[in-house]
């Protein structure tokens, strides 16, 4: 029996950043059409825009409910929440623009929870007009979990040869290791176990970061966080029968798992997860939230306010983040 194509809401994101661009610039690419039933969750005024810069001739259908899109290559299907006019300005933060971004994902998490799409893939949005707006969070991340009631949830990015788990994301350094307990760790780990098995792999191998410089170098540096903090984790992960090795020197270990020492990083913060991935490529690395109830994939860069309307914006990395929403979404009939 041939699997029926999974449907994905594919979110705006900030309508003043490159989102409506590299959305209409993803629905050029055939696998797009033949891997998924893809469409819109934003403002058909601000795609009908992005027309202008991106050459495209698709039409914008407009539609009330994911039941009313046409899937037709001609046409981009688009739930039109009709929060914005065409005249928002490009490039600039506004507090419309991301509260309308918030109202998009909330609305994408509705459907996904009653069953009406299987995925959600995102577009950037920008944490100072969200915050702007009135939406006190951090990121998409954070959104996702409080609206799906997940306390337990990790940022994964994916790019080719490199997966990166993170124990912390959005926040400062000083309160990263604040928020690093072997508790958390634990479950970063077994979070990464779990959803590689998922998507295949028999037996991950993982590999977990130091906090400090060489991992501390027994003690040499830092206060003992490795031995508090990750040591322990790492112990019972290994007890719980995962193949995890840790903590390893962050400066040499992603070098070594894009060589295939190790199918996955826990990275303990941000910047130390992001920078190698972002090395790598903006337009080849997805982010991932893992832990959620329902799908996630976005793209791994920001708005870029400083090309949006200019037509150069890449859009792989949105291809890319669709390619694994459907790898990942429940399987239809």
């Amino acid at each position: 029996m041939t699997a029926i194509k999974p449907i994905v809401g594919i979110t705006m994101g900030d309508a003043a950043g490159v989102g409506p661009e590299i959305i209409l610039k993803s629905f050029e690419h055939d696998t797009v059409h033949e891997t998924s039933r893809s469409f819109v969750i934003g403002d058909a005024s601000i795609l009908e825009r992005a027309k202008q810069y991106t050459g495209t001739t698709k039409m914008i259908h407009r539609i009330a409910s994911p039941a009313e899109a046409q899937f037709e290559r001609g046409t981009i299907d688009c739930l039109d929440l009709d929060l914005l006019t065409s005249d928002l300005p490009l490039g600039e933060v506004s507090a419309q623009a991301g509260d309308a971004a918030f109202q998009y994902l909330a609305k994408a998490i509705e459907l996904a929870n009653a069953g009406e799409i299987d995925a959600i893939c995102t577009a950037p949005l920008n944490k100072e007009a969200l915050q702007k707006g009135g939406h006190m969070y951090p990121g998409h991340t954070e959104i996702l979990a409080d609206l799906t009631g997940t306390k337990d949830y990790s940022m994964m990015l994916s790019a080719p040869n490199l997966k990166v788990i993170h124990v912390t994301t959005h926040v400062g350094i000083v309160d990263a290791i604040q928020m690093i307990t072997p508790e958390r760790v634990l479950h970063v780990i077994q979070l990464a176990h779990d959803t590689l098995k998922k998507a295949g792999t028999e037996n991950p191998k993982i590999a977990v970061c130091g906090i400090n410089p060489h991992a501390g170098e027994n003690g040499l540096f830092g206060y003992g966080e490795e031995e508090e903090k990750v040591i322990p984790a790492v112990e019972q992960a290994q007890q719980k029968g995962i193949d995890v090795q840790g903590p390893l020197p962050a400066d040499t270990l992603f070098f070594r798992t894009v060589r295939g020492d190790f199918d996955i990083v826990v990275a303990m913060y941000h910047d130390q997860g992001h920078a190698p991935v972002k090395v790598l490529g903006l337009e080849a690395g997805v982010n991932i939230t893992v832990g959620l109830p329902i799908i996630r994939t976005s793209v791994d860069h920001g708005t870029a306010f400083d090309i949006a309307g200019t037509g150069i914006a890449d859009e792989n990395s949105l291809v890319e983040a669709l390619r694994q929403a459907v790898e990942l979404a429940p399987k239809r009939g």
